[in-house]
């Protein structure tokens, strides 16, 4: 089976088109090596996947040629995936009901942000 499909199945990516972009780009890598989209995936590979935020490590447990229901997904791999690092806390934030921001609270949050 397709790489590219398998990761479509199994819920990784939304699309395939999405999951055939990652192969391409190098985000997408089986038992450690670079891959491209049509490369065959068995139970037992290892699979990198390189999100925005985060790497998931996956090990293929199932084959599916067909997307399916995200509890049917979850059974086609095991995630071995290190937890995600905590999400940063905005710089400056506004109290709930104040409005929009004038000009002048627009300049201050520039300059706190360090864009000019």
């Amino acid at each position: 089976m397709r790489v590219d499909r398998w990761l479509c199945a199994a819920r990784i990516f939304k699309s395939r088109t999405q999951a055939t972009e990652a192969c391409s780009g190098g985000r997408v890598r089986l038992n450690g090596g670079r891959i491209k989209p049509h490369h065959p995936v068995r139970v037992g590979d290892e699979v990198l996947v390189q999100k925005a935020r985060a790497l998931r490590m996956l090990e293929v447990s199932a084959l599916a040629e067909k997307r399916l229901s995200a509890t049917q997904a979850r059974e086609l791999y095991q995630d071995h995936s290190p937890p995600p690092p905590p999400r940063e806390e905005p710089v400056a934030r506004r109290e709930r009901g104040a409005g929009r921001p004038t000009k002048r609270d627009l300049r201050k949050l520039r300059k706190l942000r360090g864009q000019g």
